[in-house]
């Protein structure tokens, strides 16, 4: 296996992984979910695994992976203010905790730049 394809391959996997996890065990996602948002968290949560798994299906798939990997790189980016919303709420956890949620910011950008990548390879 080339290593795109094998980068493809462990991208999908990735976003069909969070997908599952979001209706596996949705309640952490729900405390993502910015307040500003309309409507449930849960409905939120669901609708973002939906997003997960369609894009991990497209990425999957040679005919489809360049759209795919793009359609990931914007859902990278969506996702970031959950990201950032997790972070303040977490503020007051403890410091392992903390530094999970911190960390989360940061490593939008390696995701972003490897959906972009498996894009460009597609």
């Amino acid at each position: 296996m080339s290593t795109p394809n094998r980068s493809a391959r462990l991208l999908s996997g990735l976003l069909l992984g969070m997908g599952i996890a979001h209706f596996a065990m949705p309640r952490p996602f729900d405390t993502m979910v910015p307040d500003a948002l309309p409507g449930s968290a849960r409905s939120w949560t669901y609708l973002s695994g939906v997003a997960e798994l369609a894009v991990g299906a497209a990425v999957a798939s040679p005919r489809t992976r360049r759209a795919g990997a793009l359609a990931a790189a914007g859902l990278f980016v969506a996702v970031f203010p959950a990201n950032v919303q997790m972070a303040y709420d977490w503020r007051h956890h403890p410091k392992p905790l903390r530094a999970a949620a911190l960390a989360r910011l940061p490593l939008q950008v390696p995701l972003v730049a490897w959906a972009l990548r498996v894009s460009r390879d597609a």
